[in-house]
């Protein structure tokens, strides 16, 4: 079961629906005769790779037009070593949501588990030309949406210690000269939280929230450094409990272009 899970999470970006597809994959596995299926592991990929497709299409059509981040998975969370190196970066994740599921299936397939186009057609039920246009057509959604390489770095524990400090102490300036121009903060409240913006672009305006968020929301929480999905994170906890989870990305210059804010309760649950 565990080696099925990062085919369903790269689609799908939720821990809890991911684990419920493998499931209902897997009781319909153990109800078939499997004695003719040659490559059961190869079956059961297939399987979850199209009953993940189908979820995230019903998923898509019913999210209303608020942000939706990916929920998060703390690096030692309990998978694997090969697990968590196949389980795709936070910030590629929100970037394949550019892509509509077929084309995301396509890209995770070839890019992340290294299919080439004969078994792609295979599991998706494409023609090997039909799989080679869906890649070329991803590839192009992504530059255009990501014309600049970002690092993704989770060695980044010196950084967020200043950017703490900074946060803290009302260092202003301190907090300007980490952010790029581009900076953007992208927060998830899910349908129970009321996130104070949704979308906040450009140094000054992210300025303005980080530094109000902080002090009249998060000046009391206790704060830790951690990796998610291989990305620097700032974890804050209201006693045992944590409410919002940031995931940093930094630019080739080393300052900060986008900040994933997540403070849907759901999806801090497994922590």
């Amino acid at each position: 079961m565990k080696n099925l899970f990062p085919y369903a999470y790269n689609i799908l970006g939720n821990i809890a629906d991911s684990q419920d597809v493998i499931q209902d994959v897997l009781i319909k596995f153990n109800e078939i005769e499997t004695t003719s299926i040659s490559n059961q592991n190869a079956y059961l990929i297939k399987s979850v790779i199209n009953q993940a497709i189908n979820l995230k299409k019903k998923s898509d059509r019913e999210r209303s037009h608020r942000i939706s981040l990916p929920e998060p998975i703390i690096n030692n969370h309990g998978e694997s070593k090969i697990e968590i190196e196949e389980i795709l970066s936070y910030s590629m994740l929100v970037l394949l949501d550019v892509l509509n599921t077929k084309e995301r299936a396509v890209f995770l397939l070839k890019e992340t588990f290294d299919y080439n186009h004969e078994e792609i057609a295979n599991v998706l039920a494409l023609s090997v030309e039909n799989s080679r246009q869906l890649l070329t057509r991803a590839k192009k959604k992504l530059k255009q949406n990501r014309p600049k390489l970002a690092i993704i770095s989770a060695k980044e524990t010196g950084y967020l210690e200043k950017y703490i400090t900074a946060i803290r102490t009302g260092d202003v300036k301190t907090l300007e000269q980490m952010l790029s121009e581009e900076v953007r903060v992208l927060a998830d409240g899910g349908t129970k939280i009321n996130v104070v913006a949704q979308l906040t672009s450009g140094i000054e305006e992210t300025l303005k929230l980080i530094t109000y968020v902080f002090e009249y929301y998060q000046k009391g929480f206790d704060i830790k450094i951690d990796t998610i999905n291989h990305q620097p994170a700032l974890l804050f906890y209201e006693g045992s409990q944590l409410m919002n989870c940031q995931i940093f990305e930094l630019n080739q210059k080393g300052r900060i272009i986008n900040i994933f804010s997540v403070v849907d309760p759901e999806k801090l649950m497994p922590f």
